[in-house]
């Protein structure tokens, strides 16, 4: 039975990821910030385990892959994120807040990674995910704006590439992914699919990665994104 290990597994696209690879029937080792507070998580029947994570927390990663240290992890997949304040516009940036969207969203997503990769390296099926969006993509950007979430998935991105190739000698391959425009909290209700359609298709992906693809942007419906 392959294991995964989620970050943010609380809501939106992280507690449909849960649903899904249980009903496939994955051991899934789900996190988030507060447990307790988790009722649709907490109500999932299966081979599961939840634990409190503040990605934000270095200590309490770190502490986390001290706990799983025997745990061998198929796939880790980095969930966690936010936007960030709305709208991110010149003249009206908030520069303090742009710290904290860049620490959450690419600085914890690497420490994850960091701290749990021998967990992977030791799985048989060796893979990392990684929730990016193609506002991240250059060659897609041609509205402008968003300037903080924009900037904050351009860097993840950079540095997830690299991540992939330190860590294609120990057979791990890496994959950055974006959702769609999905209904959920982040994506607001005009999202254009629903988190079942999203998670099915980038499932398809992940379960398609291998080294020959590691370190690639794709779309949940399977096809590249420019950087």
């Amino acid at each position: 039975m392959p294991t995964m290990l989620i970050t943010g597994a609380n809501r939106g696209l992280g507690l449909e990821y849960t649903r899904q690879y249980i009903n496939d029937g994955w051991r899934v080792i789900a996190t988030c910030r507060d447990p307790g507070a988790a009722t649709e998580l907490a109500a999932i029947d299966g081979d599961i385990e939840i634990h409190a994570l503040d990605v934000t927390d270095h200590g309490q990663i770190q502490a986390l892959a001290k706990t799983l240290r025997k745990e061998t992890i198929d796939l880790l997949l980095n969930n966690a994120g936010i936007y960030g304040p709305r709208p991110s516009k010149l003249g009206g940036i908030d520069y303090n807040a742009w710290e904290d969207v860049m620490r959450i969203n690419v600085m914890s997503p690497l420490k994850v990674c960091e701290s749990f990769r021998s967990h992977v390296a030791d799985s048989d099926l060796k893979k990392i995910a990684i929730m990016s969006s193609k506002m991240g993509s250059m060659g897609d950007n041609d509205s402008g704006a968003s300037y903080i979430y924009r900037s904050s998935k351009a860097a993840l991105n950079a540095a997830m590439k690299s991540l992939a190739v330190d860590l294609a000698p120990r057979g791990i391959s890496v994959v950055i992914l974006h959702p769609g425009w999905v209904r959920t909290d982040m994506g607001g209700p005009s999202g254009l699919i629903d988190a079942p359609e999203s998670v099915s298709g980038l499932r398809r992906v992940i379960e398609g990665l291998s080294l020959e693809t590691t370190g690639r942007f794709y779309n949940y419906d399977g096809s590249e994104i420019p950087w």
